[in-house]
C-alpha cells in the first residue's frame, strides 16, 4: 500500500472479508509507515456524498483496530520478499498519494516476479507462454491497483516470463479497472469545488482504463461495465481477479476467498 490515499471500501472490506476467512494478513508500505486511507471518503460532507458507506465505515474501523495495519512491513527492505505469500492484493483509490505504490520500481520488480507464479495448472498445459511451475497463488486488484500490475513490466532477461519479456504482466489477461466513464463522471461533476481530486495524474492525464488498456495484447481483453451491480473479472490462464471501484469490493472478496480455498476457483466475468 501507499502511506495515504488508499479508498476506505475498496481497502477495509476486502480485509475484513480475508480476515473473517482466517487469512494471515500483513500490511506493506514503503517504510512499514501505518497507512491511511483517503480521509475524504471518511469524514464530512464528501464522505458523506461520494464516500465510504455505513457498513464501510463499520470494515474501516475494525480494520484500524487490528495488528496487521498498525505494523506493516517495509516493501522497500532488501530482505522483503513477495514469495512466501499466497495471496497478493492490492486495493485502489484516486488520491494522489497511491502514486507512491503504482510508480514504484521495487514493487514493480517484486510483482514482474511474482505474477507467473499465479499461472493455473490448467494453463499450464495449453500453450502457455509463461514458464514457471503451476501453483495456487492468488492476485487480485481493484480500481487504480490494477494500474499497479499493469505497469510491472517483465524484465528482458526473467526466464519464467517466457515470449512476455518486456511486457506487463497484464498483456496476456483479461482485466477490469476503473472505467474511463467513470472516472469522467467523478471528476467532471465535482471539479468546480474539488479540482482535479478524481485525477490521480491530474487534469488532462489518460484515464486508468486507457493506461491499463494499452498494457494489454488486444484492447478487448479489458472488460468493462458501466452498469452498478458488482462486477469482477477472473482471468482464465491466471489465478488473477480484478474489480473496477467500492462497490465492487464485496464480490470482489468473496471471490479471492473462494479462489485460495478452492484450489482453481470458478473461471467468470460476473455483473
Amino acid at each position: 500500500m501507499a502511506d495515504y490515499g488508499h479508498d476506505p471500501t475498496e481497502t477495509a472490506v476486502p480485509f475484513m472479508a480475508f480476515h473473517e476467512a482466517g487469512f494471515d494478513i500483513e500490511f506493506a508500505t514503503e517504510n512499514g509507515k501505518q497507512p491511511q486511507c483517503d480521509r475524504k471518503m471518511l469524514e464530512g460532507i464528501t464522505q458523506k456524498l461520494l464516500g465510504a458507506d455505513a457498513s464501510a465505515l463499520a470494515a474501516h474501523k475494525s480494520m484500524l483496530s487490528l495488528p496487521s495495519i498498525q505494523h506493516p512491513i517495509s516493501w522497500s527492505s532488501p530482505s522483503f520478499s513477495l514469495d512466501p505469500y499466497n495471496l497478493l492484493f492490492f486495493p485502489g483509490g484516486h488520491e494522489k498519494g497511491v502514486r507512491q505504490v503504482i510508480d514504484s520500481p521495487v514493487i514493480h520488480t517484486h510483482v514482474a516476479n511474482y505474477f507467473p507464479q499465479t499461472l493455473r495448472p490448467s494453463a499450464s498445459t495449453n500453450g502457455s507462454s509463461a514458464t514457471s511451475t503451476p501453483s495456487t497463488k492468488t492476485i487480485a486488484a481493484v480500481c487504480h491497483g490494477v494500474m499497479v500490475l499493469s505497469e510491472s513490466i517483465h524484465p528482458m532477461n526473467q526466464s519464467s516470463a517466457g515470449d512476455k519479456a518486456g511486457k506487463s504482466v497484464l498483456y496476456d489477461t483479461h482485466t477490469t479497472a476503473l472505467p474511463a466513464i467513470f472516472e469522467r463522471a467523478a471528476y467532471q461533476a465535482t471539479r468546480l469545488f474539488l479540482g482535479d481530486y478524481y485525477k490521480t495524474y491530474g487534469a488532462g492525464s489518460e484515464h486508468v482504463e486507457e493506461a491499463v488498456t494499452k498494457r494489454l495484447a488486444d484492447k478487448r481483453q479489458f472488460k468493462g461495465y458501466a452498469g452498478l451491480k458488482p462486477f469482477v473479472v477472473e482471468d482464465e490462464r491466471y489465478r488473477y481477479v480484478s474489480a473496477r471501484w467500492p462497490g465492487d469490493a464485496k464480490l470482489l472478496a468473496e471471490r479471492v476467498v473462494g479462489m485460495v480455498r478452492g484450489g482453481e476457483g470458478k473461471v467468470a466475468v460476473k455483473a
